[in-house]
């Protein structure tokens, strides 16, 4: 199964090029489901099923809206079920599922469900339109960082105790909350372990929709940093509302030249990443499947080895996992400034677009904090370097590189 997540920039026609992708792969003659939260009628018609069951739209193609709202109240429900027996001791009022209105958040904890739902269909690709660029960064970290609160909060070690709360509860003639809440919380990373497990997967795949020129240019430089930096994969950056090269008109030939500078920067500066397909302006906002098949049959894609238009294709997969964004290396004369010849091991981290000026760096415990502009990340260090302390860092060509020392009471020297 293909799973492409479509995001861009705000305004940049995401939806519209979700849908296209979406179409053209059920073109191509696989199972597709797209799933979005606001649809509008981009498919030629309001979209109202939702993601338990999809409404079939065309040939090969599913199409299902994700309601927040819904999701929320299934999930608090089922979770005051669940808690039934501590808010009973307390004399907790329950609340009824017409009295519940969704908090916020719950848009992006329903997407995320969704998605995990639609990974255990028969499907072919399944195609989500997801939030804006900057946000879908934030959402796809979401699981793993919860994971890492969770564990922190509710240490596994601890939770081996359990054992004895039956008998707890059995001498004090009431439940032992204490029980609730940590089987809550395996049951929440559980839940969070198989999102994390979906958006990790070597088949998940970004594609990014923007419209060339400079404000995108610059909003692209930083989010690639954020995209290294949380090891998410990107398959495609689409160009969207490419307008014809050649104009009579001058304001027209003036928006397609300066279009025209900022792809060949995002050639040249993506070059070793991902394809880039330049989808047409029709004059026109896009709507319905004759509009979504001339988009695609009017697409353009560069990238050796690469299938034409906006269609998903076959499923190559990845060679590596993701996540693991850092490579530990041997000392390099190189890499030790003067005055720091002790430092033995590099932990190198590619962050292009990075900028020294915005990039932060504190190690906590086992754990390397980066921060770069809006995006932060906490890396679990290398079981190596758990035991060495941080000499000193450098930022380079867009490679971050962290030199760590042996610390003497954890590193046993030879003599």
């Amino acid at each position: 199964m293909r799973r492409v997540l479509v995001t861009g920039l705000g305004g940049a026609g995401r939806t519209t090029v979700a849908a296209a992708t979406a179409f053209a792969s059920a073109g191509h003659g696989s199972r597709t489901l797209f799933l979005s939260a606001d649809p509008g009628d981009v498919l030629g018609a309001p979209i109202t099923a939702g993601p338990g069951e999809p409404a079939r739209v065309h040939d090969d193609l599913w199409a299902a809206r994700i309601d927040a709202g819904a999701d929320f109240r299934a999930e608090f429900l089922d979770l005051q079920e669940r808690a039934s027996g501590a808010l009973d001791l307390l004399g907790a009022a329950r609340l009824e599922d017409a009295e519940l209105t969704r908090l916020p958040g719950s848009d992006e904890f329903a997407l995320l469900r969704a998605l995990t739902a639609a990974s255990r269909g028969g499907w072919d690709v399944v195609v989500v339109d997801m939030p804006p660029l900057r946000d879908t960064i934030a959402l796809l970290a979401l699981p793993g960082e919860l994971r890492r609160y969770l564990r922190r909060l509710l240490p596994p070690e601890r939770q081996a105790a359990r054992a004895l709360r039956p008998m707890l509860a059995q001498l004090a003639g009431v439940p032992m909350p204490a029980q609730w809440l940590y089987a809550t919380a395996e049951r929440w990373d559980t839940e969070l372990a198989g999102v994390q497990s979906v958006v990790d997967s070597s088949h998940t795949t970004l594609r990014i929709v923007a419209e060339p020129g400079p404000k995108a240019a610059a909003a692209l430089v930083e989010a690639r940093t954020g995209i290294a930096l949380h090891g998410l994969g990107v398959e495609m950056l689409v160009a969207n509302r490419r307008l014809p090269q050649v104009s009579a008109d001058p304001w027209i030939a003036g928006l397609a030249g300066q279009q025209e500078k900022c792809l060949q920067e995002w050639h040249s500066s993506w070059l070793s990443g991902p394809s880039i397909c330049e989808v047409p302006h029709l004059g026109r906002d896009p709507q319905g499947p004759g509009d979504l098949a001339l988009l695609h049959t009017g697409a353009v894609r560069s990238g050796a080895g690469e299938d034409g238009g906006l269609s998903a294709g076959p499923d190559r997969g990845r060679e590596e996992p993701r996540g693991d964004i850092g490579l530990v290396t041997g000392p390099s004369p190189a890499d030790r400034p003067a005055g720091d010849a002790d430092a033995l091991f590099v932990w190198e981290l590619e962050l292009p677009g990075a900028v020294k000026e915005t990039l932060s760096l504190v190690r906590r415990g086992d754990e390397l904090l980066i921060g770069s502009g809006p995006f932060r990340r906490n890396l679990p260090l290398p079981a190596a370097l758990r035991r060495c302390t941080v000499a000193g860092a450098g930022l380079t060509d867009g490679v971050l590189k962290v030199r760590f020392t042996p610390d003497p009471g954890l590193w046993p020297r030879t003599t």
